[in-house]
């Protein structure tokens, strides 16, 4: 196989995936889009996928968006407090 057009195609699976998990993340935290993609960003495993460490882009995008959730939930934005109703 051409390793030019092999690494297109890495690179091409590894966007779709990182796509999947930031839809996934969006969904899943009720975050708009764009917020769902600072969180990717910021996290290691959004490292650990460009670097190809450990093999996790082998892994389904389901399971990678709830293991950032769960494991690096310090990047989430915290939840809006809620106002108190106006007297009557």
């Amino acid at each position: 196989m051409d390793a030019p057009k092999y690494n297109v195609r890495i690179d091409t699976y590894k966007e779709r995936l990182e796509e999947r998990i930031i839809a996934r993340l969006a969904e899943l935290a009720s975050l708009p889009i764009e917020k769902a993609m600072d969180v990717f960003y910021s996290s290691r495993l959004a490292r650990q996928i460009e670097e190809g460490s450990l093999g996790l882009e082998n892994l389904d995008y389901k399971y990678l968006a709830d293991d950032l959730l769960e494991n690096e939930s310090e990047l989430l934005p915290p939840p809006p407090v809620p106002r108190p109703a106006p007297e009557s």
